[in-house]
């Protein structure tokens, strides 16, 4: 098969062909048909997080099932899916309380399983899946059943930065129906937080992001205000659509130690913010503690939201079908597989949400 490998940090990856072994037990192999660009394999990419090299990127994608390892599978040859990340093991203490995401207890993958360059070297599939290729295995807890109503293209939407957005206001920030928002960053994860804000019923939903150019699609998901963030006193401005008392939450979706830290301000007091962005590896936040004591104020990390994979995301496909979510808008631009260094390029363009990576159809 046909996989994008990185072979060196900050520097294009490489279509080239590997040997993709066999699915193990309670492993499938898939086709992959459509993947999305997540600023999480940027920042693999540039090495900002280490990592084994060489290796193959992208984990929010849909294809076919092609192979399975156990006869008792619930998936079939043939059968549609949405592949994540999201490998759990279903039985530790951290899924006993629904906190798949926080799996201590990940299954490991078959070493028949492995990827290997044509010289016999082996090739990490990042994050349990490297989807910037033809082919992946994965567990089966890590696959959704695609309907076939629902594109292959949103199909992949839904395996990281829907599901992302969603979980971290359902799960996490756990919104009540007129609760103020602010949402930091308005890419592929922060967009679907506004939407997930309105869907639950925000009274006022605050999107703040570097370029104007999100305005408009921000406000047609459901932002009540939109405010560009261009120095720090674009916080107080945004601020001020509360009458200066501040946010319920604040889900801040930038992997910046800096923003964050900055975004504290929006809060009012017993406020919550929510860190959904990740950033380079060493990051430091710099906090003024006391506040977060006098003023009865949170801060809590979420990893993919929390999202509950089996129960997310044929609720947002409902949505998405009873007109309640917008998906189609989310995709930006879609690339060819033999375009994959422009297509990581474009989606590191300020005005972009997502990018898709076909393996058949052209770019368009």
């Amino acid at each position: 098969m046909r996989a994008a490998l990185c072979r060196q940090f900050n520097a294009p990856l490489e279509i080239e062909q590997v040997r993709c072994g066999k699915p193990g037990p309670d492993e499938v192999k898939i086709a992959i048909e459509s993947v999305a660009v997540c600023h999480s394999d940027i920042s693999f990419i540039k090495g900002y997080w280490g990592g084994s090299l060489p290796a193959i990127y992208g984990h929010e994608a849909a294809g076919r099932v092609i192979e399975r390892g156990s006869t008792d599978s619930p998936f079939a040859a043939g059968d549609r899916v949405i592949v994540t990340l999201m490998r759990s093991c279903g039985s530790c203490f951290s899924c006993a309380a629904q906190a798949e995401a926080l799996c201590i207890s990940q299954p490991a993958s078959s070493p028949d399983a492995s990827i290997q360059t044509d010289d016999g070297n082996s090739v990490w599939p990042a994050m349990h899946t490297g989807a910037f290729a033809e082919e992946v295995i994965v567990h089966e807890s890590q696959i959704v059943p695609l309907p076939d109503d629902i594109s292959m293209d949103l199909g992949a939407l839904m395996g990281c930065g829907v599901i992302t957005g969603y979980g971290a206001v359902k799960h996490v920030a756990k919104l009540s129906a007129s609760e103020s928002v602010a949402i930091v960053g308005c890419g592929g994860v922060g967009a679907n937080a506004i939407q997930a804000a309105r869907i639950m019923g925000a009274s006022v939903i605050m999107a703040l992001d570097s370029s104007q150019d999100k305005k408009d699609i921000c406000m047609g998901l459901g932002a009540t205000h939109f405010t560009q963030l261009v120095s720090d006193s674009n916080y107080a401005d945004a601020k001020a659509a509360t009458d200066d008392i501040g946010y319920d939450v604040v889900l801040v979706a930038v992997g910046s130690a800096e923003v964050i830290s900055q975004a504290l301000c929006l809060l009012k007091t017993g406020g919550r913010l929510i860190v959904m962005g990740l950033p380079p590896s060493g990051a430091l936040s710099e906090i003024e503690m006391t506040n977060l004591a006098s003023y009865g104020q949170t801060i809590t990390g979420t990893k993919m939201g929390m999202a509950l994979i089996k129960e997310d995301i044929p609720e947002i496909l409902d949505y998405y079908r009873n007109g309640q979510w917008e998906l189609d808008a989310l995709i930006s631009k879609r690339f060819h597989f033999s375009q994959i260094n422009q297509a990581l390029e474009a989606a590191q363009q300020p005005d972009t949400m997502r990018i898709i990576i076909n393996m058949h159809q052209a770019e368009n």
